[in-house]
């Protein structure tokens, strides 16, 4: 294993550590994975974050070819579809943080609540409907939520969350989590209002650039 090769490993096994300290992952649910070559690396399946070396996280060809001393993350499928298909995907973050699981599990999507639902890519966070873990069935909803967007909720799951980088994609699924909170909030009340489409196409251009 190369120096650099080494560092990138780190840095996805940092990322995966990161969703715990955030508050939005528990356990040894969700991954985490980033562009690498021909290919992704991505967190193995089934074991502790805490307990992971460079050596356990997978490196997995966009053909689905996995090379490591570990299987790759169940959910694999998603993440090669997302790199195949969105050449802006640089890292990927799969959350099961509690307010968009929520939601989720209610097979809500977040409307335009707040002008930073725009972060995402657009007037709202869609949530792709129910398939079985780790299947292709999954990855294909998901990539059809995901068109023209950066996140999205899966039904009975979860949360995908990708920009160009680990720290960029681990920031918006935690977006992600804090608009779920401000809907869930919000609907005990009753329904909010929504700003409208041209204000948050407004807001979608202003945030391209936002911080980077």
């Amino acid at each position: 294993m190369s120096g650099e090769d080494a560092s990138l490993r780190a840095a996805v096994i940092a990322a995966a550590l990161k969703m715990k300290a955030l508050g939005i992952n528990q356990g040894q649910s969700g991954n985490v994975s980033m562009r690498c070559g021909d290919g992704f690396l991505v967190t193995p399946s089934g074991l502790p974050y805490d307990s992971l070396t460079p050596s356990d996280i997978v490196h997995v060809a966009l053909d689905g070819t996995a090379s490591g001393a570990r299987p790759p993350s169940s959910e694999w499928r998603f993440h090669r579809d997302i790199y195949a298909h969105r050449p802006e995907a640089g890292a990927i973050v799969h959350t099961h943080s509690t307010f968009a699981t929520t939601l989720a599990c209610l097979g809500r999507s977040i409307p335009a609540i707040h002008y930073e639902v725009a972060f995402a890519g657009g007037h709202d966070i869609r949530c792709a409907p129910y398939r079985s873990f780790g299947t292709q069935e999954l990855a294909d909803v998901a990539l059809k939520a995901l068109e023209g967007r950066k996140a999205c909720l899966l039904a009975h799951h979860g949360v995908i969350a990708f920009d160009d980088s680990l720290p960029l994609a681990l920031s918006l699924a935690d977006k992600v989590e804090s608009m779920a909170r401000l809907y869930w909030q919000a609907l005990q009340v009753g329904e909010p209002a929504l700003l409208d489409d041209a204000e948050m196409a407004r807001m979608v251009s202003r945030f391209r650039t936002y911080g980077r």
